[in-house]
Parts: structure tokens; sequence; C-alpha cells
């Protein structure tokens, strides 16, 4: 482990809440929750005022608002939060070219390896930058965490949240950790936190106090070895600048379990083609496609079939999906389909045996889709999700507040106005259309042009 604090940890505080909060004036200060709207919906981030009352990523959607009931649940927008990504990791590449990206909005950096930093004040100064720079590109903000190893900086950044800065001075580090949890150490989930805890272990001093040989008997020789080392603040895993996608999937959780077997192919091959889309938007090609099915019961089955070569043809991937399926009892009712592909690699090469079938296989046009009756009825009117971008000619930009029973209630309103009018339309309101999502922040080539104007 190096002995300056130049390893940088950024973790983008609540993002999807906080860019819902951004892009929505009326929601800045109140609490907000993103994620799965439906009975079965999962949270995927919640504001911080929304947690106050005890929601977090992961619960369950219906138990959400029964803590919060009066907090705006919205649906992802994640074209959206993957552009402001990509804005912040254009940021942390500025720094170094070692950028290790975990998620959409967190990341580790080597500033070392970048000549950004090599002691504590300029570990410190390089931090303070790039906070100040996401909030001026992104208008949102950022904690950071700065340690001489990749867990320490994690630390650092959740001591640091929200919108902060903790440096975690070297000769300190035992003495910050010695009191924490188990469950602090990178590998300590909730069966090995139970499985210390049994052993009379429960802080990270106890960790240590144990010995190698007690945590080796205990979790096996390569675990033990590893909380072991962590517990004395060692951690010599280098920042990784390119993680590799493993597989590209899609899936899709029902309200209503799916009984008829029909509309079960059909959900699959929509799937396939989703896939299909984030291959190729990817750039890349795969050879095993794996089918994924949740039963009624909760039970989950994997399907895989292996191709000869990889491929990123929708035919090919649908064809391979609908075998998988053959071989699954749906007896029942399922809850969840997902299809993916993994052996990705950048390029494709020809599948001669399904070829011919593929010619076939083009996508399913609208008047041959089978009629599944009142399972699923056809919408009388545009459906329209809570936190949806849309724009009248009258009003201008909105987003969708609710809707049901045919009508439709938008709020007015642009990240850079004030809180805006609500109007309520029926839900086939001529005029009212889907948009696109406006900036966070005011454009910066408008302000230069006026600098340079007044020149």
């Amino acid at each position: 482990m190096r002995n300056a604090p130049t390893i940088l940890h950024l973790d983008m505080d609540a993002f999807f809440a906080s860019v819902e909060q951004a892009s929505k004036p009326s929601l800045r200060g109140k609490a907000v929750v993103v994620g799965g709207i439906g009975p079965r919906g999962v949270v995927a981030t919640a504001s911080y005022e929304a947690r106050v009352f005890g929601v977090h990523s992961a619960m369950p959607t219906a138990q959400a608002r029964r803590l919060a009931p009066n907090a705006a649940y919205l649906m992802p927008r994640f074209a959206l939060y993957r552009s402001i990504s990509d804005q912040v990791m254009a940021l942390l590449r500025e720094l170094s070219p070692l950028v290790e990206p975990l998620s959409l909005d967190e990341a580790f950096v080597d500033l070392e390896a970048g000549d950004a930093a090599w002691d504590e004040a300029s570990a410190r100064e390089a931090g303070a930058r790039l906070r100040a720079d996401i909030r001026a590109v992104t208008g949102l903000t950022g904690s950071v965490g700065l340690a001489a190893s990749k867990m320490l900086a994690k630390i650092a950044s959740e001591r640091a949240k929200p919108d902060g800065l903790v440096l975690i001075e070297p000769g300190t580090e035992r003495a910050l950790l010695s009191p924490m949890p188990v469950r602090t150490l990178p590998g300590v989930g909730p069966a090995t936190g139970d499985h210390l805890r049994r052993a009379g272990i429960t802080t990270v001093l106890e960790l240590s106090e144990a010995g190698e040989d007690e945590l080796v008997r205990l979790l096996g020789k390569a675990h033990g070895h590893a909380l072991y080392a962590m517990a004395l603040a060692r951690d010599d895993r280098p920042v990784v600048a390119e993680r590799e996608a493993k597989s590209v999937s899609v899936e899709d959780t029902y309200a209503v379990d799916i009984h008829d077997r029909l509309r079960i192919g059909l959900e699959v091959r929509k799937l396939a083609d989703r896939c299909v889309r984030r291959l190729r938007g990817a750039g890349l090609s795969g050879r095993t496609i794996v089918l994924k099915v949740r039963r009624y019961d909760f039970s989950t089955l994997t399907r895989s079939e292996t191709l000869r070569g990889p491929t990123d043809d929708p035919s090919v991937i649908r064809e391979a999906a609908a075998r998988l399926l053959d071989s699954v009892d749906t007896t029942g009712g399922v809850r969840l389909l997902g299809v993916g592909v993994s052996g990705l690699a950048d390029y494709t090469q020809e599948d001669l045996f399904a070829q011919a079938a593929g010619e076939l296989a083009e996508e399913m046009p609208e008047e041959s889709a089978p009629d599944f009756g009142p399972e699923r009825p056809e919408p009388a009117a545009p459906e329209w999700r809570a936190g949806q971008d849309v724009r009248h000619p009258e009003y201008g930009h909105g987003w969708v507040q609710g809707s049901g029973l045919g009508r439709v209630t938008v709020r007015f309103e642009t990240p850079l106005s004030a809180p805006g009018r609500v109007r309520t339309f029926r839900s086939d309101e001529a005029g009212l259309e889907p948009a696109d999502p406006l900036p966070l922040v005011a454009q910066v080539e408008a302000a230069v042009e006026g600098e340079t104007d007044g020149g």
C-alpha cells in the first residue's frame, strides 16, 4: 500500500434522485423515490429527504410508500442518468488515465498515475477541484474520499456523505478502522457477518485480534487471509482502468403473473430484441444466450445455449431464447423474464445454421401479434409514466406527476425555472407528447458568447 493518500473514490450523492430534483424545481428539498412504481417495484434510489423516513435502495416500493406516503415516486430515466454519468467520468479521466468505474455514479481514480496528486495537500486540492467541476458541469454534488488504498478511500467517501470530502491521513488507518463493524470491510456480506458474529467477532479490532489462523479456520484460506490483511488496513488492490462487461442482459418484472404461454413467448422475443439493441449500442456480440425465468413461487431458473461463434443477429438470439424457453415449465405463472448474452466479443461470426430461419424471423408486424384478451388490453390512450418528460404547445416543457382514469397531471417547469404550475388533461390530449430531458445547467457556450460580445 502506498504512503500518500492518492487513491480517490467518488460517489455521487443519491444520484438518480438528485438528477430528478435538479431536473424538477418543485421537488428540490422534497422526498423523492426513484424505481419501479408498480406493486412489485423496487426502490433504486431515495433522496436524503426520503431516507429520513427509513426508505432505502432495494426496498420494495410498496413498503416505501407506507413509510413515506407523501414522497414523489418516479420511474427511472436511465438514458439521462447515463449521459450525466458520462460527463462525470470524463472529468475523472482528465485527472488520471487510471479510472475504475464501479457503476454510473461511483468510481476509483489513481491520482498519482495522472500526476494529479503526490501528497496530502495536492490530493485534497485535486478532490476539491473535482467536486467543484462536477457541480459546474452537472449541477450535482458528489462525495469524495481520499486515502492510500481503495478500501480506505471508499470508507472515506462514505464518511463524507453527503456533499463532502474526507481524507484519511497515513498512519491513522488502524485507529480509524478498529471500532468499525466488520461489515465495513469489502467482502463481508450478511452471511459472513453473521458467521463472524456467532464467533464473537463484531468489530474490525476484534477481527485483527482473532488472528490470521483463526480467520482462515472460520472463513477459508483465501477469504481469511484477505480479511485479516484488511483488518490491519492493508489493501494492495490496484485501480483497474478497464472493467470489461461480462454480459449484457435485460429483464422485466410483471405486475401480474403471466400464465399464457403465447404471451410468455412474445415477452421473451421482445426482451431478446432489447438485448440486441444494447449489444449493438456497445459494439459487442456474444456466444452464449441466457434465459432467466422467475416463477410464481419465486423459484428462479436459468437456461443457456452456447453458439459456435459470437453474434449480434436478432433472429439468432430470438430463436435461441425461444428454444431455451421450450425447456422451462411455466405452469402456475411467471413473474419475471430476462434474456442475456455472455461470452462477449467486439466482432461477429456468421452463424450459418440459423441464417435460413433468420430470414423468416423479421420483426413481427403489429397486426400479426396474438390477441391475449383481457389479460393485457390495448390501451385506449397513451401511457404516461410518473416523471416522464413531456411538451405541450401552449404550456411548454413539463413532467408527468401522475396518470390514471383517463387523465394525466403535468407540472410545467424546467431545470432553470421556478417551480411550475400543474395542469390536468385527458390522457389523449392533443399536442401533449413525450419530450427529451433538458440540460440541468445553463449552457457554458452561451455565457462565453455573452462575455465575447461585451468585450
